[in-house]
């Protein structure tokens, strides 16, 4: 089944490298490098996040302590508490939460913050990279929850790079921009133009 991607967990990432409140300034560097990734989440004991180291953090704390900064613990040096994302949240608050606060990445937890995955910019972005299949399928399903089955199947949906077409009959005259703003919403979507109009 092609993924719709409306959601943080069908974009995030499972597999998450972590550290715990005890792990050394080197730990911490070591598993930046290794992962290639410039921050990691701290876990508390029980595995719920409880901040999130980056480069930043590990950079200011050098140039504040240099002389003793390799013994800081990732608990000293932490940003927190951790800005985090639920997976059932949808991506745009997701992309909302990450230019706020200008981080690359977030953990993401269940309901009693355990770590479940992580969402980075790049994963946002895939829902750019949905073929215009994908979108238009898309647009076809959310037009039939708005519309009776017989009024969405006389709305052509056309789709090029991102952009959606909407043509044919409409019930009324209000259709047209419940439908727009009904269709900006789909992940992946460009832009809209509607010349599906109402019967005369």
């Amino acid at each position: 089944m092609t993924p719709q991607w409306n959601s943080v967990g069908e974009v995030m990432t499972h597999a998450v490298v972590a550290v715990g409140r005890g792990a050394t300034f080197r730990e911490i560097l070591d598993a930046l490098r290794q992962w290639k990734v410039s921050a990691v989440p701290v876990l508390a004991g029980d595995g719920r996040v409880v901040g999130v180291v980056s480069e930043a953090d590990l950079l200011t704390t050098q140039d504040r302590e240099p002389e003793r900064a390799e013994a800081f613990t990732a608990n000293q040096v932490m940003s927190e508490p951790a800005v985090t994302v639920h997976a059932q949240s949808p991506t745009a608050e997701a992309a909302r939460a990450m230019a706020r606060g200008h981080l690359k990445r977030l953990p993401v937890v269940d309901e009693e913050g355990f770590l479940v995955g992580i969402v980075s910019r790049g994963d946002l972005l895939k829902i750019h990279l949905r073929t215009d299949e994908d979108l238009a399928g898309q647009v076809r399903l959310e037009l039939l929850a708005a519309l009776h089955p017989t009024l969405a199947a006389a709305v052509e949906v056309r789709a090029e790079e991102g952009r959606i077409t909407l043509a044919g009959t409409l019930p009324d005259t209000s259709t047209p921009a419940v439908l727009e703003s009904l269709v900006r919403a789909v992940p992946g979507v460009v832009d809209v133009d509607v010349r599906a109009v109402a019967p005369a």
